[in-house]
């Protein structure tokens, strides 16, 4: 890159930096990580004053949604992809809270596709170092195996998910880096750490809201019964579902942000 050019652009990435920094001295922003374009397409739909900002690879899109100071970012599949995301949404855009929605696979007994699964702690299933005498699924720097949510964002959500006309379930959700399309597995990660539906990223998301100190809440709308053989056919309808939740939410934190003192 030529010295005239490479200066431009390092002036130009300093401007962006300098912007976003002026927006989080200013306003509360909440940050909300999916997975997949499927999950996203609804929310930056909806968002104002939009603007594209690049970090790495990684493409976000800070703005308004209904009402509330907002960044989505678009992860990846995997808890890599939504830890990396999770950090630079903290670091470069200083969000004060973190939201995790899209679609996961149920495991609990009664769930249907559509339905709505909202977490009250998650965990990474697929963590084992009990051959070192840790629990299954125990992180180390945290020593926790099951990871909370923030109580109130945990409320909100549940409150968001009701507004919608949806009659969520609370639980734990687990996260690994596979599809689980197997009902053996399926019900191991049931009966270990009593989670009531999985996905792939929202463990790792927790994880880097605890060690950052930043409030988190996840959401999922089920879009297959943890076998994956309804994934292609219900996808859009759950993802459709989590969005309408996911701007609820938003609604809802933007108001309760304007009463804390």
């Amino acid at each position: 890159m030529p010295a005239q050019t490479h200066a431009a652009y390092l002036k130009y990435r300093k401007s962006e930096k300098e912007i976003l920094m002026m927006q989080t001295e200013k306003e509360k922003q909440l940050g909300i990580l999916v997975a997949m374009d499927l999950e996203a397409k609804g929310l930056c739909a909806a968002l104002t004053d939009a603007r594209e900002v690049t970090v790495g690879k990684l493409r976000f899109y800070t703005g308004n949604l209904d009402g509330c100071p907002a960044v989505i970012a678009v992860s990846g599949i995997g808890k890599v992809n939504a830890a990396m995301t999770a950090e630079a949404m903290i670091l470069t855009f200083g969000v004060t809270a973190l939201l995790n929605t899209g679609v996961a696979g149920g495991l609990a007994e009664g769930l249907s596709v559509g339905d709505v699964v909202v977490a009250d702690s998650v965990v990474q299933h697929d963590f084992d170092t009990t051959a070192l005498g840790d629990p299954a699924g125990e992180i180390p720097g945290l020593g926790l195996v099951h990871i909370p949510a923030d109580p109130q964002l945990f409320s909100l959500l549940l409150a968001a998910a009701e507004e919608e006309g949806a009659a969520p379930r609370a639980g734990c959700i687990a996260s690994g880096d596979l599809f689980v399309a197997d009902a053996k597995h399926k019900a191991a990660i049931r009966q270990e750490f009593d989670a009531v539906a999985c996905e792939m990223e929202g463990g790792a998301l927790g994880q880097v809201a605890a060690l950052n100190g930043v409030p988190f809440a996840l959401m999922r709308a089920v879009s297959d019964g943890g076998d994956g053989m309804e994934y292609a056919q219900f996808a859009p309808m759950a993802a459709n579902m989590s969005c309408r939740v996911a701007r609820a939410f938003a609604r809802l934190y933007a108001n309760h942000v304007k009463k804390e003192p």
